[in-house]
């Protein structure tokens, strides 16, 4: 199992049971957290080794999100309820877990589903990855020059 799993969701009783569920599988969950702004309260320099994003938190897409995280080569799987059509080209290859879902049986399916994560972002990363602990780093210093992870045309459009 990855040892620090970050899971990014808004529906409290989803992201308590999916915390509880990779915990019993001897991760260490960073989160849940709701909002993307609180991805920026995290501590910058703790890396990843996987990651669960919800698409949509409270209006706000996370592809912005997903594509620091493919830049550092950390995998991640949508959990959303959300069909493929509303996930932008970029992440087409991204493995996606649609709602409604048991946590255990995400959990249980996460290292194949990492893996093939993995497999997309590796091939689809940059030349000269950052330190993997970056992510935040970077969403932090944009942050500060008017840029934000939270941008809603960022990621493309949703249907309502």
């Amino acid at each position: 199992m990855y040892r620090r799993v970050l899971v990014v969701e808004d529906e409290y009783l989803l992201a308590y049971d999916l915390a509880r569920a990779l915990q019993k599988l001897g991760a260490f969950v960073v989160g849940p957290v709701p909002e993307l702004e609180q991805v920026l309260a995290l501590p910058a320099d703790e890396p990843m080794d996987a990651a669960v994003l919800d698409v949509n938190l409270k209006g706000q897409f996370v592809f912005p999100l997903a594509d620091a995280l493919r830049e550092d080569g950390v995998p991640f799987v949508f959990a959303t309820g959300y069909n493929e059509s509303a996930i932008p080209g970029a992440h087409k290859d991204v493995p996606r877990w649609e709602k409604p879902f048991k946590p255990e049986d995400l959990t249980r399916a996460l290292p194949e589903i990492v893996q093939q994560s993995k497999e997309c972002c590796w091939r689809n990363r940059r030349e000269d990855p950052p330190e993997r602990g970056s992510l935040l780093l970077r969403a932090k210093r944009s942050s500060r020059h008017g840029c934000t992870l939270t941008d809603v045309n960022a990621g493309g459009n949703l249907p309502p």
